[in-house]
Formats: structure tokens, C-alpha cells, sequence
């Protein structure tokens, strides 16, 4: 069969990100640091459920966030004030986060804290349903979002996002009494696309749902056997170094 340049060129770039994300793996288990890739298409949640959860896991677990976005630090600010190190990575015109992005993030972590000091390192990608799941970043779970908003077919027009996924949040479903959603109906499609993955509703608002979520997280941390530490400290008045990809 013939390939077009194109095709070739992309089968390098991800072969050269798979290199790279294989060796941040490396890094996060030299660490023992459980690292998430939080993944949605824009505005169905992932920040406002950054925030739930880091407060829930406070004082419990220690961790970090590294905040994609393509021109604006605006989620990273709103996670500074949490008490975890949070660095920020603009990534211009680039649709996602890339394993060669994550590693720049990672250097500029080591600058706020030992990231062998951490429990977990939630990466925040940037909003889109196709482009994130097909870059491997290196982390041991993949977090897919599905807002009640969005329809109940997104799971069979992009597919290949929540068959990455190890686990698949319905959200803001405090607004179901307002939308023509059919929340069974969301989660069979998911199931349909990816049979084995965890499907819990919540509303990172009203808090309904979360329990089951970080019920579910605590059991992938005991599988993996990453155990609770006390949070590192933190010098006070550290500033957020960023990276910008261009």
C-alpha cells in the first residue's frame, strides 16, 4: 500500500512522541508518581473538577498540576490557590498536550518541588475530543470528560478518545432536568465504544457523583500501590514558572 508524505510524517511524529512519552513514564515510576491525563472536549469541566478533587485529597495525597491551554493561563490560576504546585503550558496553535510538552512541564515542576515527594500528577489537557487521545503523555490512567450538554452520540463520532479512556465522568448532570439527555442512554454508548472502562455521572457543582469517582481513583492508586503521603512544603511566595510551545 502507498503512503502519502503526510501519512508518513505523522507516523514519525508519533512514533517520536511515543519515544518520549515512553521515557516520562519511566521518570514518573523512577518517582512513583501516579500521573493522570485529564482529557474533554472545551467546557465540559475538567477544571471546576481539578478543583473538587485536589480539595477533596487534600491533606491526604500530595500533588501537582500541569495546566495545558492553548493562549491564556486562566485554569492554571484558578488551581494556584489549592495548595499544589501548578505549572502552566501554553501550547499556541497546538491542539493538545504532547509527551515532548509534558517533559518541558516536568523540568519546570522540578523547579517548585521533588516530584518524587508526589503522589500524583494530574495533567490537565487542552479541551479536545480528538487530538489528546491519539498523544500519549506518558501517564498511567486516561480521564475522559462527557458533558450532558454535548449530546448523547459524542462517544460514536469520536471514538478513539474514549476507547483511550480508563475511565469516563458524565457531567454536569445537575443540568439533566434542563437538556434532552438520556444519561442511560450516554453511558451504553460509551460502554459500547469501551466495555471495560469506569462510567460514573457527577456534577463537580453539586458534588453528586464524586464519591464514586474518587472511589474509583483510590482503587487504581491501591492497585498501583502508590500510597498516601504527607503534602511536601512548599516555599511561600514561589512563582509559577510557565512554558510556551509555539
Amino acid at each position: 500500500m502507498h503512503m502519502s508524505i503526510s501519512d508518513t510524517m505523522n507516523i514519525s511524529l508519533l512514533a517520536a512522541n511515543d519515544q518520549q512519552a515512553q521515557h516520562n513514564r519511566q521518570q514518573f515510576d523512577a518517582w512513583g508518581l501516579f500521573c493522570i491525563n485529564v482529557m474533554s472536549s472545551p467546557g465540559a469541566g475538567k477544571t471546576i473538577l481539578l478543583e473538587q478533587t485536589l480539595r477533596a485529597l487534600h491533606g491526604t495525597h500530595a500533588m501537582a498540576v500541569l495546566e495545558g491551554d492553548m493562549t491564556t493561563q486562566l485554569d492554571a490560576q484558578r488551581l494556584t490557590g489549592l495548595g499544589v504546585p501548578v505549572v502552566p503550558i501554553t501550547t499556541g496553535r497546538a491542539c493538545h498536550l504532547d509527551a515532548a510538552m509534558v517533559s518541558t512541564g516536568l523540568s519546570l515542576l522540578r523547579q517548585q518541588c521533588d516530584p518524587a515527594s508526589l503522589d500524583l500528577l494530574w495533567v490537565e489537557n487542552v479541551g479536545n475530543l480528538v487530538c489528546p487521545a491519539e498523544f500519549a503523555v506518558g501517564e498511567h490512567c486516561k480521564l475522559a470528560l462527557l458533558s450532558v450538554t454535548e449530546g448523547e452520540d459524542k462517544p460514536l463520532k469520536y471514538p478513539v478518545m474514549f476507547r483511550e479512556a480508563d475511565c469516563v465522568l458524565i457531567t454536569k448532570v445537575d443540568l439533566l432536568p434542563h437538556v434532552p439527555a438520556d444519561l442511560g442512554r450516554m453511558g451504553r454508548h460509551v460502554r459500547q465504544i469501551n466495555p471495560h472502562c469506569g462510567v460514573f455521572p457527577v456534577s463537580a457543582l453539586t458534588g453528586a457523583g464524586l464519591g464514586d469517582w474518587l472511589a474509583w481513583l483510590g482503587q487504581q492508586l491501591l492497585a498501583q500501590g502508590r500510597h498516601h503521603r504527607n503534602p511536601p512544603q512548599h516555599p511561600g511566595g514561589l512563582q509559577r514558572p510557565s512554558v510556551t510551545v509555539t
